[in-house]
């Protein structure tokens, strides 16, 4: 039963790993693993009672991850509809290259800690388009957005859905992880931006920012308070956390029917046609269902491998062959950069039980900076990086040759910066 599981499992990875080669969407090939893993386990075990009773189980902390992504999703889809990110965009002044090169590193940074490091480069990448007219200049700070953008999710337990995942599955807590993997993820977004403002230092004038105005100041209104209540309840959720001891998505839902009940109060003299991509409605239809599908499938193909006892075998291997955690965990970082980092830090989860590292224990720490930060040595090894090189059409080799050591510096310097605050705090 083991290595058929295994055998599936690894069958089913690879097909996430070449969705692009083999042309089949990467939540498919996780749903159909997820459901077979699962469907050998209960063909092996004569208890169905028991093997029902283990994946509701599961099912309860994997809906827990899936909510709280719909409802941030939906609300990052609401401001956007709101032009709501154009206020972000208003600020970046039209100065040098090298304090652009700033701008845009630091702006993604924290932005990407409120909202999420996909969401994030998705809206700066959009923004660079507007900004630089040449392609090659361009695609240089798009590589710096994905670091940003990954390394500002890292710190934050919203920012990127690894850091979510632990921080729902109660191995992190809120101002914990803020607190000691700040200044780690900080660096390693601080040193590929120095070495690429200094490369384009003295280069052209970028072009001037399109002054895009509002239609009328009711527009303007409604703008703001759709962006500022929306971001406010994302910062909100880990508050409400704290306060209440429900689980985030609690929180999520909270924040959403609160943003739900303004913009159909602020929407309701408009027609049907006008309130229509306004509302939250058109905001549900345009969020990614896909990626939703596919942390289902994996999440679920990880709690077999769980419950079968094959992870906790990995990880006993892992501890013989290697030995040393903070190697194992640096592993971990840059094999994200190859596959996906969702069903690695899921694997982790279940490799190394909470009985042996406690909540807030450094280990798991680490593992959100080095899951969070490490697929960017390579486009395709994070959210962020395949967003950018869709909407930029980057080259993969192009990228290796520019960005991907610029990405690994600034990783193992976060990653020593990290260790180096554990032993003098």
């Amino acid at each position: 039963m083991i290595i058929i599981i295994s055998i599936i499992f690894i069958i089913g990875y690879a097909a996430i790993t070449l969705e692009h080669p083999l042309k089949i969407n990467k939540a498919a090939s996780a749903m159909l693993t997820g459901v077979l893993c699962w469907t050998v386990y209960a063909l092996f075990k004569s208890d169905s009672h028991y093997v029902n009773s283990h994946l509701l189980e599961h099912l309860g902390d994997v809906a827990g991850i899936l909510f709280f992504l719909l409802g941030a999703m939906t609300i990052v889809e609401l401001i956007d509809a709101h032009d709501g990110f154009e206020i972000i965009i208003e600020k970046i002044k039209t100065e040098k290259q090298s304090k652009l090169v700033w701008s845009i590193a630091l702006i993604t940074f924290f932005l990407s800690a409120a909202l999420d490091n996909l969401t994030t480069t998705i809206v700066m990448v959009s923004l660079l388009r507007k900004l630089i007219p040449n392609k090659k200049e361009r695609w240089l700070l798009a590589g710096l957005v994905v670091i940003s953008a990954n390394a500002g999710g890292a710190w934050s337990p919203i920012g990127d859905v690894t850091t979510t995942m632990l921080w729902i599955g109660g191995q992190v807590t809120t101002w914990n992880i803020m607190i000691k993997t700040f200044i780690p993820s900080l660096v390693c977004m601080i040193i590929p931006t120095l070495i690429i403002a200094w490369r384009m230092k003295g280069k052209g004038e970028k072009m001037p920012l399109p002054n895009k105005k509002m239609n009328n100041i009711s527009r303007a209104s409604e703008r703001n308070i759709v962006f500022f209540l929306g971001l406010g309840v994302l910062l909100f959720v880990p508050i409400f956390k704290t306060i209440t001891h429900l689980p985030p998505f609690m929180g999520i839902l909270f924040g959403l029917s609160l943003l739900w009940i303004v913009t159909e109060i602020i929407h309701s003299e408009k027609d049907e046609a006008e309130k229509g991509v306004l509302s939250v409605n058109h905001a549900l239809r345009k969020i990614d269902t896909p990626s939703v599908l596919f942390f289902l499938g994996i999440l679920l193909s990880i709690a077999a491998l769980e419950v079968t006892g094959v992870l906790d075998d990995a990880a006993l291997w892992m501890d013989k062959t290697i030995g040393n955690i903070n190697v194992i965990t640096m592993l971990i970082g840059f094999f994200s950069s190859i596959v996906d980092n969702v069903p690695l830090v899921a694997a982790a989860q279940g490799m190394y039980s909470m009985d042996l590292y406690p909540t807030d224990h450094y280990f798991w720490e680490f593992l959100a900076y080095c899951a969070g930060t490490g697929g960017s040595c390579l486009i395709i090894g994070s959210a962020a990086g395949v967003a950018a090189m869709g909407l930029e059409k980057i080259e993969f080799f192009w990228y290796v040759k520019k960005i991907s050591l610029l990405a690994l510096i600034g990783y193992v310097a976060g990653a020593a910066v990290y260790l180096l605050q554990k032993q003098l705090l």
